[in-house]
């Protein structure tokens, strides 16, 4: 079972091609148990019921009699202009940000049902249980659906995140690489297991709290295609985290804060009297709670003695608990005397991890790399592949960029990716999205980085690396600072 596997100790492997993301999903969803308003639908494993012991009480009750003004461009995107009211099932997190969606989507007449998706604990970690915000989150949601008289159901999908993520992630940091599990989140569990959940519900559209916008094609063949495209609010932008959907799951999908700003949404929730109007966004990995990484990694990989050598000189600087702690470019957390050092090459095989301290220096390009594990939100590949803009990560900034794809002797499809400047945050396992203009038109796991070669490590670093007994490497060197910061630091006490 998968908690025994992940509760065993690590052993290296130098298993380096990463899983395709199709892996966990080649089995169907097991039957489920859904319970929902005054009617029940029998199967076995998943659960949908009403939060009965979570009453609004727990939270302040607001009352929201007073009418006010509503701007109609705030309901540009809650598609306010259908014949027919909609019926949407809306995904609620307890946050401002899904509430005010909520709010929108009530306010353009349609009839909604909230969705509060439970994906933590199992019953082994009752000792974190303390730590996790699941029962604040469903009591700020229960007092945000009582303020409309909103229906609100609680989905068990514990077991479908454990499989389809969680075991992901971990498999991919035992290989040296760094998954995005926000992005897998979207694919495999909210817009994925929950619609198949709700699949015989008859609901026209699922909604959430997302900054992106999805452009539905007005037109009575069944062949329309959706488009993804940027929100209006280019630094909270999430179409990244959306870029791995299919077309069939956008075709669902309805995202009402596409069309404002996050500054907006703020005062919107203090219109709309929300009783979490001033709760602070959440951070980090949504399945974590307040864990930290650190400890939620150590908990089911383990950890195992490794060492941490100056890619340049092979100099040992210190021991460290295990190189799936660290992600190419991490500068955070090393504790290592004299830097800044950055994290820029790992020896998965051996258990070490390379650092440098020379991470920005115009000699290492890093503008290239591969891809693979595409998905196209329109089901192929755009037509101009040298016009491309991509996001390798999270946040406002693009890049122009040059897309060659070839197909592997696997069959695979394998993308080359030209950037016209470097990028030193170029980690294996994170997603690239690519972008015609406004259009989000997919995305693809990067592969490889560094233009193939890696970092340049040193002769002498690699045969360290090899050693099988690096108890002879005796006391960690002493670290020098560089020139350059003995010139700042005399000049600072002239």
């Amino acid at each position: 079972m998968l908690r025994a596997t992940m509760a065993a100790l690590f052993h290296p492997t130098t298993k380096l091609r990463p899983p395709h993301l199709n892996h966990f999903f080649r089995h169907p969803l097991q039957p489920f148990i859904i319970r929902q308003s005054n009617y029940l639908v029998v199967r076995p494993i998943l659960c949908i019921n009403t939060p009965r012991s979570l009453t609004s009480t727990a939270v302040p009750q607001i009352s929201n009699d007073h009418l006010f003004d509503l701007d109609r461009n705030y309901l540009s995107c809650s598609m306010p202009n259908s014949k027919r009211p909609l019926k949407v099932a809306v995904l609620l997190s307890g946050g401002v940000d899904s509430s005010v969606a909520l709010r929108l989507l009530h306010a353009a007449g349609h009839s909604c049902t909230a969705f509060y998706l439970k994906i933590w604990f199992q019953e082994d970690f009752e000792n974190f249980w303390s730590q996790c915000p699941w029962e604040e989150d469903l009591k700020y949601a229960k007092a945000v659906c009582n303020q409309v008289d909103v229906p609100l159901e609680v989905v068990h999908l514990t077991d479908e995140y454990w499989d389809k993520v969680v075991s992901y992630l971990i498999e991919e940091y035992k290989c040296g690489r760094t998954p995005n599990p926000d992005v897998l989140c979207n694919t495999r569990i909210k817009f994925g297991a929950f619609m198949d959940a709700i699949s015989n519900m008859d609901f026209d559209y699922v909604a959430s709290g997302h900054y992106a916008k999805v452009v539905h094609t007005v037109t009575n063949e069944d062949n329309a295609v959706s488009y993804l495209e940027l929100s209006k609010d280019m630094v909270k932008d999430q179409t990244y985290f959306l870029s791995y959907l299919s077309q069939a799951q956008l075709k669902r999908l309805v995202l009402p804060l596409g069309c404002i700003p996050k500054d907006e949404v703020r005062k919107l929730a203090r219109k709309f009297d929300l009783p979490n109007q001033d709760r602070k966004d959440s951070q980090g990995i949504c399945f974590l709670g307040k864990i930290k990484f650190s400890e939620f990694v150590g908990r089911h990989i383990g950890e195992k003695e490794g060492i941490i050598l100056e890619a340049e000189t092979g100099d040992f600087l210190g021991p460290h608990r295990g190189f799936w702690f660290y992600t190419i470019g991490q500068r955070q957390g090393l504790k290592l005397a004299g830097g800044p050092w950055y994290v820029v090459e790992k020896d998965v095989e051996n258990n070490v991890v390379f650092v440098s301290r020379n991470y920005y220096s115009v000699d290492k390009r890093r503008r290239s790399f591969h891809v693979g594990s595409f998905r196209w939100i329109s089901g192929s590949p755009p037509r101009h592949l040298n016009q491309l803009k991509c996001k390798v990560r999270h946040g406002p900034d693009f890049y122009n960029c040059t897309l060659q794809i070839e197909v592997a002797e696997d069959g695979a499809e394998i993308g080359r990716v030209q950037l016209p400047e470097d990028d030193q945050g170029l980690a294996a396992g994170q997603f690239a999205a690519f972008y015609e203009e406004r259009i989000c038109v997919g995305s693809g796991v990067i592969l490889e980085s560094w233009d193939d070669n890696g970092f340049p490590v040193c002769a002498k670093a690699c045969e360290i690396a090899k050693l099988e007994d690096k108890s002879k490497l005796g006391k960690p060197v002493k670290i020098k600072p560089k020139p350059d910061d003995c010139l700042r630091n005399s000049i600072m006490m002239m």
